[in-house]
């Protein structure tokens, strides 16, 4: 589950009872101000004795860049490195950055100077980074945010980062809205997945075939599990089978249609249904 808004102990206590298992804590661009050592004694109160883990720090920006904002979001990578063992989390998660409006391999120079260092960074405190397979509105030609939306990407980034540290955060959502096919790409890449959010689609295939993807109408949508296309039980059985040991975070704020009033109602039954997909509750065996 992803922590929203300015108080997330607060929101952590209030929606703790409805099952949830973990929490990813995000920012966007900047800590917003945030102490994060206070943040974590706040975050951990909340979650007192409940069997409930922070999964990972998520920073959201483009560290890629040079204005203010972007030094900030660098400057948040550090912090969230620094501080990530305090809420008990051995991962920091977000968007590459990449060079405003260039081609996607222009900025794998870039990745390296910049990731390299924070890798080790984090290497050194036993933390792991983990990419979010977000296009942001980009392509492979431009875009502003991020540059691990393609598998062809992810081969580059890691031919030049190759280190143990540093993955994916990995979701279906951001490939079917592509018109990839998740299911061989999560087979082939499942060792390099850290963390998963907890987000699918639908595709409304119909639409593709009158108008295109350019047309008049949408063709694809975010969703919660278990209201999009795929089929978490096979995507479970992958993660499992590759060794997955990580947290599926469900990533809220999206589904079209389970939002406003409706928004923890779709939450929670994406949380259900993602736990039916596991098999439930875990059995252990006879001795």
């Amino acid at each position: 589950m992803d922590g929203k808004g300015k108080d997330p102990a607060g929101y952590i206590r209030q929606i703790l009872p409805f099952g949830f298992e973990s929490f990813q804590i995000m920012f966007w661009q900047t800590l917003g101000g945030k102490n994060l050592k206070q943040l974590s004694a706040e975050v951990l109160e909340a979650i007192g004795g409940a069997d409930v883990t922070i999964s990972s720090l998520g920073v959201f920006g483009n560290p890629l860049e040079t204005g203010p904002t972007d030094l900030e979001t660098l400057h948040a990578w550090e912090q969230a490195i620094d501080h990530a063992r305090l809420f008990g989390a051995d991962m920091v998660c977000g968007f590459t950055g990449r060079l405003r409006g260039k081609k996607l391999d222009e900025s794998i120079p870039r990745f390296r100077e910049v990731f390299g260092p924070l890798a080790q960074r984090a290497a050194d405190q036993g933390v792991r980074i983990a990419f979010e397979n977000c296009e942001m509105g980009g392509s492979w030609q431009s875009g502003d945010w991020n540059i691990a939306h393609n598998p062809a990407a992810w081969e580059r980034m890691f031919d030049a980062l190759p280190v143990e540290n540093v993955g994916l955060e990995w979701e279906p959502c951001h490939q079917m809205v592509a018109l990839i096919d998740p299911m061989p790409q999560l087979r082939k890449w499942v060792k390099k997945i850290f963390h998963v959010h907890g987000k699918d689609a639908t595709v409304h295939w119909d639409v593709i075939r009158e108008f295109g993807i350019h047309g008049p109408k949408p063709f694809a949508f975010h969703r919660h599990p278990g209201f999009g296309d795929s089929n978490w039980t096979d995507i479970l059985s992958e993660l499992r089978w590759g060794g997955f040991q990580g947290a599926i975070d469900i990533e809220g704020w999206h589904d079209p249609v389970y939002k406003g009033d409706l928004e923890m109602t779709g939450q929670v039954h994406a949380l259900n249904y993602l736990k039916r997909c596991r098999g439930g509750d875990f059995v252990p065996n006879p001795q």
